[in-house]
């Protein structure tokens, strides 16, 4: 065997991997030994390996998990674990330190209800939002009612967060929206949950298609279609179905209740209500700064980042400016669509009855600045009221100290007081209550 020991190796795998997630796969190939070249091209490489990242969602934190030595070679097992999937990549390497052999893994993570769930209280359907090329498998989770009556149930629609989420809002082991709909239909509320459009129908997204989208493509259609279903079940009291958004969901939920006067209220988690460009420099700083110092790389990327968002601020903005311009490399014409539907002024004219969310130690979206201005601007209506909970992170799950990305990689549940908080509400403004 070569002089390299297992930490070698393990910095080898590491690196190997961290190139794969930068899409270099020139360099990634460069360390295969003669037959995996032969075996497996940059070409086959990056198609094995995007076939299974395409939908995971952001990286929430990379491991070493394992080190065994079979038979003269040496495998090291690196564990990625995504928002939407985990895959653990084991690496086989020669007595020369090159890599001769390779195995993609994904495992889903177990799921594990949580206490206040009832199992026995309900049941799931599955249903179809909308119908022709964007149609939407879906899952309404209905209560099982005592009495006989049709139409008594009081509904929610549960609309995602920002990225190609599957119905569940799966993030890492976290499953966000299955604990929302399973909690509150323990408590006899039913709930519709679905995938979302850019997760059901990623490879129909085209780079000319993701240019000229917008919130309305991506969130606001389908929810619309969603509540319409919602009120046409026997179950259900059509005038009293609500919209429940988390994150970007929370944001553009007033948007949502504009379209649709009809519903019955708005349950707002987590909803920003600042420019989008502007949550995106606070949360890279945020996450830069857990250190405590800034390495080079990070200053220079934080210096790029301010010159795009002072081009996504530019009053002369046009569809036209590149994506690579500006944060995030997300599109002109989504960062227009949300500049010409501000929230603040959506507000103004919005009567329907709202319940405001907020975690204390959410990162994504500031305690002290965007649920400060959801009270500034709604604090004189009877019908908003608004919550904080001081040790709860952006998915309102239980936690201590400053929050990361990484917490997101332990299992945990939306908090029980959460889940009796949003019942009461709702069970409330579905009993005709006086605003």
């Amino acid at each position: 065997m070569s002089s390299l020991n297992f930490e070698n190796l393990k910095a080898l795998a590491q690196r190997f991997v961290s190139q794969l997630l930068q899409n270099n796969y020139d360099r990634a190939v460069s360390q295969f030994d003669k037959e995996m070249k032969t075996v497996l091209s940059e070409v086959k490489l990056k198609e094995s390996w995007e076939g299974l990242t395409d939908q995971a969602g952001d990286l929430i934190q990379m491991t070493v998990l394992q080190t065994v030595e079979m038979e003269g070679h040496r495998i090291v097992s690196v564990r990625c674990q995504f928002e939407r999937v985990t895959i653990d990549v084991q690496v086989v390497f020669n007595n020369k330190g090159h890599i001769s052999g390779l195995n993609f893994m994904p495992t889903e993570m177990e799921y594990h209800p949580p206490d206040y769930v009832h199992t026995s209280a309900f049941q799931e359907v599955e249903v179809t939002i909308g119908e022709g090329k964007w149609e939407l498998p879906g899952i309404l989770t209905i209560p099982h009612v005592v009495s006989n009556d049709t139409g008594t149930l009081p509904g929610v629609v549960l609309v995602h967060g920002s990225g190609p989420n599957d119905h569940d809002e799966t993030i890492g082991p976290n499953k966000i929206f299955r604990d929302l709909a399973w909690g509150l239909a323990s408590k006899g509320i039913a709930v519709l949950r679905y995938d979302k459009r850019t997760f059901k129908h990623t490879a129909e997204f085209t780079t000319d298609s993701i240019s000229k989208m917008t919130v309305k493509e991506e969130v606001i259609d389908d929810a619309i279609l969603a509540v319409n279903l919602m009120r046409t079940r026997p179950e259900i009291n059509s005038e009293h179905v609500f919209v429940l958004g988390h994150s970007l969901g929370a944001s553009i939920a007033p948007r949502i209740g504009q379209q649709d006067p009809e519903l019955a209220g708005l349950v707002i988690m987590a909803g920003s209500i600042r420019p989008l460009e502007d949550t995106i420099l606070e949360q890279f700083t945020y996450l830069y700064s857990l250190s405590g110092t800034m390495t080079d790389e990070q200053k220079a990327t934080l210096k790029s980042l301010k010159v795009k968002v002072a081009r996504a601020k530019d009053p002369e903005l046009s569809e036209d400016v590149p994506s690579k311009e500006l944060p995030l490399g997300i599109s002109a014409s989504y960062l227009l669509d949300l500049r010409n539907h501000p929230t603040e002024e959506i507000l103004k004219n919005l009567s329907m009855p709202m319940l405001i969310l907020q975690g204390g130690r959410d990162y994504q979206v500031s305690p002290t600045e965007d649920y400060e201005v959801w009270k500034r601007e709604l604090k004189s209506r009877k019908n908003v009221s608004f919550h904080i909970f001081p040790s709860l992170n952006h998915l309102f799950i239980q936690g201590e100290g400053m929050s990361t990305p990484q917490e997101y990689g332990v299992e945990g549940h939306v908090s029980e007081e959460v889940i009796e908080l949003i019942s009461e509400w709702l069970k409330n403004y579905s009993k005709g209550y006086d605003n």
